[in-house]
């Protein structure tokens, strides 16, 4: 933690280049203004990215700098001491990218090359067995400095709901989401039952993603190489709700679609991949069969955990996204396939 920079800094989110070549100036004082092009990213629906090239630099994609800039109240939502141990702790591992510093509202980072993953090409075999040794590589890391064997899910859950409020600022989106959602006293009862039943499965607890969206998945072809991006929600959590999680999201964000949900037949070959990767040895038809009830069951709990977060969303955000709209989707579609998923069950 001490050798990475924290600088005094807070960025305003509306003017990101201007605060972006003040980092600059403390990590890359031999870059030059005149040198430097900037581009913003604008698949984020939290957070603003700006990615900042050294032209003058004869090599300069070797090191681009990202700075992003931390959402609005976002700090209700994200432990940011312990997104940067995530951060540095993976990094040593090979699974994230270098963190620069950090300064009061968002951090600097080492840019990866490559493309985020699409709704199709996460489907790509070439890809997603990528994908799914590389989460059963980061399932298998230890983080000495956190409590082992405690599940963050329940925790987060009742942190979020805590923070949905009574009434929402905005009289249009109040009374929208008062005609879509149930209370939250409801969801926090809908958790609570759930989670009782997803307890029973016994899923192991490893470190986690916790927020593995197509967005968050950078593919390098080059080098034949899967990079995971945005450790803010990582934690020690089931192993089953990081696989659901993911599967959930092959939906997308900007048309989302969740007939894009993975079949059984697809699923059962993922986890297939996965369990060697994890175990260091060929599963049983079992043991996979296992995994994928485990995960479809966990599945659920996604839905109702961004449907929630979704809401504290719609109350602060900045972001000109629909966060209502976004947590209808989720909500519906944990309602749709509930019982669907909860009576899936396997040969012991």
């Amino acid at each position: 933690m001490t050798s990475v920079p924290k600088l005094t800094l807070t960025i305003d989110d509306s003017n990101v280049i201007e605060g972006a070549k003040e980092v600059l100036k403390v990590i890359r004082p031999q870059w030059t203004s005149e040198s430097v092009n900037f581009k913003l990213f604008t698949d984020g629906i939290t957070n603003k990215l700006v990615g900042c090239f050294n032209q003058s630099d004869n090599n300069a994609s070797s090191d681009v700098v990202l700075i992003r800039v931390y959402g609005n109240k976002t700090d209700l939502l994200i432990d940011r001491h312990e997104e940067t141990k995530n951060i540095i702790l993976l990094h040593k591992h090979g699974y994230a990218p270098a963190l620069y510093a950090t300064f009061i509202n968002g951090l600097a980072y080492e840019y990866v090359s490559g493309n985020t993953l699409t709704p199709e090409s996460c489907r790509e075999e070439s890809i997603w067995k990528l994908v799914a040794k590389r989460m059963a590589q980061m399932h298998k890391v230890v983080d000495e400095s956190s409590v082992i064997g405690i599940a963050a899910l329940p925790k987060k859950m009742e942190k979020f709901l805590k923070l949905i409020p009574d009434v929402f600022s905005d009289p249009v989106k109040n009374s929208r989401i008062s005609q879509i959602f149930p209370s939250a006293m409801d969801l926090r009862s809908e958790f609570k039952h759930l989670y009782g039943k997803l307890q029973k499965l016994n899923s192991p607890i490893v470190f986690c993603h916790n927020d593995l969206l197509l967005g968050n998945v950078i593919h390098t072809a080059d080098k034949n190489r899967v990079t995971f991006i945005d450790y803010e929600y990582a934690a020690y959590n089931h192993q089953a709700f990081d696989i659901g999680n993911h599967f959930t999201e092959f939906a997308g964000i900007d048309q989302i679609d969740y007939d894009r949900y993975p079949s059984k037949e697809f699923q059962l070959q993922w986890l297939s991949v996965y369990l060697e990767e994890f175990n260091g040895c060929q599963s049983s038809s079992n043991e996979v069969e296992k995994l994928y009830v485990d995960v479809n069951q966990f599945a659920l709990a996604s839905h109702l955990l961004w449907t929630v977060w979704a809401l504290i969303q719609a109350e602060h955000s900045t972001i000109d996204f629909d966060f209502v709209r976004f947590g209808e989707m989720r909500y519906t579609e944990y309602v749709r396939r509930k019982e669907e998923f909860l009576s899936l069950n396997y040969k012991d």
